[in-house]
């Protein structure tokens, strides 16, 4: 049995249960209440001298931002692939999210700066203006979410927004609590702590979003995914006397992908060995994009004298190969 014709893969479709066309509604919806939100709440943290409230409203431009890209990423990811871009431009999304992670870092950068120089030198703040207007950011930042909850969260893009405005709502909340603060003892320097809280809360969401999408960027295997594990799976399938080459990746957000090289014992099914695999990784690991090469071992080249222990005895084959070998039994990674 030749490698191409035991060539096999496995494109299942990828729903949600969530269309494209209600995901940009449901994020369009969102956008506007916090854009017209973004510009009432500057206007407002200048009138009252409130480092808080500014820091709540540079905390939602990111929001807003994050929003926008994600909508271009989605009109990108859905053309088709053609010419040099054979996946298309799925990861349009994932740049997206990268670029959302760097300026929720920067800004945080620049609040904290802003926030500890307001506890050495506080100025004055109106209290009642930033109680007020924290108010109405709760109930902005509820509606906001209660939008982007519809929509198709398993996009790293529509996740990291979700993220995003549930910590404002968080924000606000504390930003409330210390223009109360303000109003009732006049200590100013509670707006200033509030607006560290607020920087906490930028920095975990910006690691998040650069943790999640740098994985995909270099290629690793999804969270909770052990590509050892689903190696070992593989070798210890009927027939199959070896796996190498095994990679496992994902493409973009919820559409993780896998090839591997399977040798089959001498006389083994390969046609009958590629389908109980592809089902077994789809079963167990929800893997559906798959690509197998299937071939006979006892049709390639032995494994030259001396070779390393983990070389392939297919290593004629695959001078390349990248990764650890995996058999049937106690073998090392």
């Amino acid at each position: 049995m030749s490698a191409s014709d035991a060539h096999g893969h496995g494109h299942a479709g990828h729903t949600h249960g969530v269309s494209a066309g209600a995901d940009r509604r449901w994020l369009s919806m969102a956008l506007a209440l916090i854009s017209v939100f973004i510009v009432v709440e500057s206007a407002i943290a200048v009138l009252a001298g409130s480092l808080a409230l500014l820091s709540d409203a540079a905390h939602m431009l990111t929001d807003a931002i994050s929003i926008v890209l994600a909508l271009v990423a989605m009109r990108l990811s859905a053309r088709p692939a053609r010419g040099g871009y054979t996946f298309g431009l799925k990861r349009a999304e994932i740049l997206s999210a990268h670029a959302n992670g760097l300026t929720l870092i920067l800004a945080a950068g620049w609040l904290g700066y802003e926030a500890v120089r307001r506890l050495l030198d506080p100025p004055e703040v109106t209290g009642w203006m930033v109680v007020a207007t924290a108010l109405v950011g709760i109930v902005v930042n509820l509606l906001a979410t209660w939008c982007l909850s519809k929509a198709n969260r398993s996009s790293l893009n529509v996740e990291g927004a979700y993220q995003h405005i549930l910590n404002d709502l968080f924000a606000f909340i504390g930003t409330a609590v210390a223009g109360l603060v303000v109003l009732v003892t006049g200590y100013a320097r509670a707006d200033a702590i509030a607006t560290l809280v607020v920087v906490g809360l930028m920095l975990k969401a910006g690691y998040g979003l650069l943790r999640d999408s740098g994985r995909i960027f270099l290629e690793a295997a999804p969270v909770g995914l052990d590509p050892d594990e689903v190696g070992d799976e593989l070798a210890a399938a009927e027939s199959v006397t070896e796996v190498h080459d095994l990679h496992i990746w994902t493409i973009t957000s919820g559409e993780p992908a896998l090839s591997a090289h399977v040798l089959v014992e001498p006389g083994g099914d390969c046609h009958r060995v590629r389908r109980d695999l592809d089902r077994m990784l789809a079963e167990r690991h929800g893997l559906t994009h798959t690509t197998l090469q299937i071939d006979h071992a006892d049709r390639l080249p032995p494994m030259p004298a001396g070779a390393h222990a983990l070389t392939s005895v297919s290593a004629g084959h695959c001078r390349t190969a990248h990764g650890p070998v995996h058999h049937d039994g106690p073998h090392e990674h």
